[in-house]
């Protein structure tokens, strides 16, 4: 079996990079371990540049059609502040979604195969092939079966605990310290809206999602997770109850519909993305706390990056693909690093003195709490928000 491209993980990740390189013209394997459609842990919420680019993909109307509601208003309660705002547009495209991971990746999946991305799920990667010191395939073993398969190109879409960059020995270039732990579970018949609640040690996200369920997440400081996890439902309703009580009276007169969920495991670390005849994208590349909810979103944006470096690069010039997956892990690098900067600060649970200033500021003006959330989901960046208004009430 001959490809230009296998791409290893079939999720947010690794379906959209399939995605776009099929469109390209390339012949494209998409594998994964798990059976399809299947779910995940994840926190679901799509940021503003990630509809755009379902959108721009065309996949955004089936997520639509699934059943998956709209999210067109956001909060954030904060040191007695309670900043709401409509949910920023861009492009045209005022509302969020959180899709349940089953039916996201699958219509990705689905997209990818439309475009000419063959599919195979539950074919596990056992080792890759090599040539001159070239990744120049995988060997996959499927039930029984164990199939070889040539690439141009291997990418690595699998996960945090990618078994393709432990094949190619891909280093941790940059990692920051375990930060924050979480545990979450889906509540049905809430109607509390998309939004966060934060004080010292403790931050809580609700999410609606499909079936009318909102995911409702207690985010926890990583040194209490040994605590935690002996008992999670009752870190899980403490930490709810004592962040915002309002929101645990409306969780105990409806439906828990899930067990709990949760990890400790929360890495912060860009790796590198890129090696002859390698490359590797979403989670494989770079993994951040979850409290920005900024996974999906960040899968999407690597997916666009690498296909745009790809552009008119041909499978069989080897010098070329290298160059191109080279360009994309030092632009993936730079366009991370701000989300990844300020996610970091959300996950040590620890308001700066700063930003509490700064919220009491923009919490005043409707303009400016727009501002905040659309520096939040990535529409605008840091020069954009601290403009003159805002800096004269600091």
């Amino acid at each position: 079996m001959d490809f230009d491209v296998v791409v290893v993980g079939a999720r947010c990740a690794g379906a959209s990079t399939a995605l776009l390189l099929a469109r390209q013209g390339r012949r494209v394997l998409l594998v994964d371990k798990a059976p399809f459609p299947s779910d995940t842990m994840s926190t679901l919420y799509i940021h503003q540049p990630g509809v755009t680019r379902l959108a721009r993909w065309g996949v955004l109307d089936d997520v639509v059609a699934s059943g998956c509601p709209p999210l067109d208003t956001i909060s954030h309660d904060i040191d007695g502040l309670s900043l709401t705002s409509a949910v920023p547009s861009e492009d045209g495209f005022s509302a969020a979604y959180a899709p349940r991971r089953y039916v996201l990746d699958d219509l990705l999946v689905r997209a990818a195969v439309s475009a000419g991305a063959e599919f195979m799920d539950r074919a596990q990667v056992q080792e890759l092939v090599w040539r001159d010191d070239r990744v120049a395939g995988v060997r996959l073993k499927t039930g029984d079966a164990t199939t070889t398969v040539s690439a141009g190109l291997v990418i690595g879409a699998d996960g945090m605990r990618s078994k393709v960059a432990d094949l190619v020995d891909a280093p941790v270039l940059r990692s920051d310290p375990l930060a924050s732990c979480v545990y979450y579970t889906f509540w049905r018949g809430l109607r509390t809206g998309f939004g966060f609640h934060e004080r010292v040690g403790r931050w809580i996200a609700r999410i609606p999602t499909h079936d009318d369920l909102t995911i409702v997440a207690a985010y926890m400081p990583q040194a209490e997770f040994a605590e935690a996890r002996r008992d999670p439902g009752e870190a899980y309703l403490s930490a709810v109850k004592s962040t915002a009580p309002e929101l645990y009276e409306q969780m105990m007169s409806t439906e828990r519909a899930d067990r709990w969920r949760g990890t400790g495991d929360q890495r912060n670390y860009f790796r590198k993305a890129h090696g002859p005849g390698w490359a590797l994208v979403g989670d494989a590349a770079h993994h951040l706390d979850t409290i920005s909810a900024r996974g999906i979103t960040n899968a999407f944006v690597q997916a666009d990056l690498i296909a745009d470096a790809m552009s008119g690069v041909q499978a069989e010039d080897t010098a070329a693909v290298d160059e191109a997956t080279s360009d994309f892990a030092r632009t993936m690098a730079d366009t991370l690093d701000g989300p990844y900067k300020s996610t970091l600060e959300l996950a040590r649970l620890n308001p700066t003195k700063t930003r509490l200033r700064m919220l009491h500021a923009v919490a005043g003006s409707p303009e400016l709490t727009s501002r905040y959330f659309a520096l939040v989901s990535g529409v605008i960046g840091m020069r954009e928000f601290m403009t003159a208004d805002l800096v004269d009430l600091l």
